[in-house]
């Protein structure tokens, strides 16, 4: 039901994006081109330990504000700083488990045909940074862009998911999960669509989680879609 709402939202916002482009607007001197954000990305991991696959689709849901601030008198260049939210899963095939003293540990699941899902969903309160560059004037709404910077994110919950020949399984509250993330950003397009690449500078779990007495340093990277709305 969560995913239906996240697609319901984007398909009732697509139109207002459009009809964004076409709506006739006082001209504004000292415009500000402060933005809501809807994105979607296929989640990748990186910096992956041998052994470890991902499978089926991951995908995340990032949505909020930017509050949008001129630095040139043309006012095409900006810094932007936001607040947004973040849903993220993330199918691999790492078993989280907790031994006899509670403490969590992980292997490998070697036969994908042993179990039918193997993933971690994270939740971020996220707070984005931008240097904002594009090519619009006080009258029009239609231009390119190209937003660098950097997000940094506080995980508010996340929860381990297995279903397979072991039962069902579910593990919250896993201190080895690290509490902030954060990366590097780039969003570019022409108007609403813009191509969006997210590269995480730390690991999603920490040190103290293990596979086969290595680090699990694996970072998140997003590939998608981001779409401003005035």
């Amino acid at each position: 039901m969560r995913y239906l709402f996240f697609i319901g939202c984007f398909l009732f916002c697509l139109p207002l994006c459009f009809a964004q482009e076409v709506e006739e607007k006082q001209v504004d001197s000292l415009y500000r081109e402060d933005q809501f954000y809807l994105g979607i990305t296929y989640n990748l991991l990186g910096k992956k330990p041998i052994g470890v696959t991902q499978n089926g689709f991951s995908f995340g849901v990032h949505l909020g504000f930017i509050r949008d601030m001129p630095i040139n008198k043309a006012r095409n260049k900006a810094f932007g700083i936001g607040l947004g939210y973040s849903s993220n899963g993330y199918n691999q095939n790492i078993l989280m488990s907790r031994d006899d003293n509670g403490k969590f540990v992980y292997t490998l699941l070697e036969d994908s045909r042993s179990y039918s899902k193997n993933k971690i969903n994270t939740h971020v309160i996220e707070v984005p940074v931008q240097f904002r560059w594009r090519t619009s004037t006080p009258s029009d709404y239609g231009f390119w862009r190209i937003y660098a910077g950097f997000k940094v994110g506080y995980v508010v919950s996340h929860v381990s998911k297995y279903k397979g020949e072991l039962g069902d399984i579910k593990h919250y509250g896993n201190d080895d999960f690290n509490d902030f993330q954060y990366g590097l950003t780039l969003s570019a397009g022409y108007s609403t669509w813009n191509l969006y690449v997210y590269y995480g500078l730390n690991s999603i779990l920490s040190g103290n989680a293990t596979l086969n007495n290595s680090p699990i340093d694996m970072n998140a990277i997003k590939l998608g879609l981001m779409f401003y709305m005035l």
